[in-house]
């Protein structure tokens, strides 16, 4: 099997992956150093790094890996009953020691961009330069064919998409779409199924989210959960343009997916109840 096909095929798509290396090895083992296997976030393997409990616990802690984006160099005893110092020891009666090196490979995030015009071009020209892995949505035959830079366009109606390809858990949403009754849809359409964005955000005017949420509480009742809400979008830098509202809407999402707190936010209240 081609390892690095393999990764490229996640990279492509946007979606992780841990490469479990073997770097190190002494005594009697069923691996040789060099040896490779790596695992999606569907949490199947893919190569090998020994087989038997060794290659079971390294699955295992693949899935560990994924799910907090980290890197880690673990070594294992393959000698069940003994223990030596900064090992692991797993359930085998080889005798000797492996160390594996588990690296993770993937974007630092997903995001979403529902609306390819002025802001949404803008701020794929910023995060672009980031590890995200963009997904533009436009409608609009024109708006599609003339975007440009990110990972993956789709000329779909925005409802549409989320129905038929959902959104991965923990990503990031930017609604930003050329009506009040787009963005009300996507927004509608995360909430009715169920979805688990880490941050949702809609560029929008205090009348406008007003108008939003009096619709959202009709449907969904008081205790709909936005706590994941971020409207208006953007921390409070000022400035109007596409490229400002850019740096305002990317700043906010670093302010996120790296837990800072303290910033000025242009949202309005904390939208829990």
């Amino acid at each position: 099997m081609n390892i690095y096909s393999e990764i490229s095929k996640h990279m492509d798509s946007g979606t992780a992956c841990i490469l479990a290396t073997v770097v190190g090895k002494s005594g009697e083992g069923p691996v040789e150093v060099g040896k490779k296997m790596i695992v999606g976030s569907d949490g199947i393997a893919k190569g090998t790094v020994g087989g038997g409990a060794l290659e079971f616990y390294a699955r295992e802690r693949c899935k560990e890996l994924l799910a907090d984006r980290k890197n880690l160099l673990e070594k294992y005893l393959l000698n069940e009953g003994e223990v030596i110092k900064d090992a692991k020891t797993l359930p085998m009666v080889c005798g000797g020691e492996v160390s594996i090196f588990y690296e993770y490979i993937g974007p630092d995030a997903c995001i979403y961009i529902f609306g390819g015009g002025h802001v949404g071009q803008a701020t794929v020209n910023v995060l672009k330069t980031m590890n995200f892995h963009i997904t533009v949505i436009d409608e609009r035959k024109a708006v599609y064919n003339a975007f440009k830079g990110a990972d993956r366009k789709v000329n779909m109606s925005f409802t549409e998409f989320i129905e038929s390809e959902g959104i991965e858990e923990g990503s990031f949403i930017i609604v930003c779409t050329p009506s009040h009754k787009h963005d009300y849809n996507v927004i509608y359409k995360v909430i009715e199924l169920g979805l688990k964005p880490q941050y949702i955000g809609m560029l929008c005017s205090p009348s406008k989210l007003n108008d939003f949420l009096s619709r959202i509480y009709k449907k969904f009742g008081k205790n709909a959960d936005l706590s994941n809400l971020y409207s208006p979008i953007g921390l409070d830098i000022g400035g109007g343009s596409p490229e400002e509202i850019a740096i305002s809407i990317v700043s906010e999402i670093l302010v996120v997916n790296n837990g800072k707190t303290g910033h000025k936010h242009m949202r309005v209240g904390d939208f829990k109840w």
